[in-house]
């Protein structure tokens, strides 16, 4: 018999659900981004630096500057990889 999940565990499951909404947009956003003509790295700039300012906004510099530093290992672990690895 499944157990019915935690509070936690909902809590998971909807701010995966919702980061996998967001996702689509983004992307929505990049597709429209480059049928409008502009060049994929400067919208993926855009995009990065309009993440950042809105995280910097809720949660300060300090934390999104630890958050930041983990990320060239999430990188170099394929976290953001799509397809074949470099």
């Amino acid at each position: 018999m499944t157990s019915f999940p935690s509070a936690r565990q909902l809590d998971l499951d909807i701010a995966t659900e919702d980061r996998r909404a967001a996702l689509v947009y983004v992307n929505d956003a990049f597709v429209e981004a480059l049928m409008a003509g502009l060049d994929m790295e400067s919208f993926a700039d855009a995009a990065i630096t309009a993440g950042l300012q809105e995280l910097v906004a809720r949660y300060g510099e300090d934390a999104v500057a630890s958050f930041t530093a983990k990320l060239p290992e999430r990188v170099r672990r394929g976290d953001f990889t799509i397809g074949a690895r470099h």
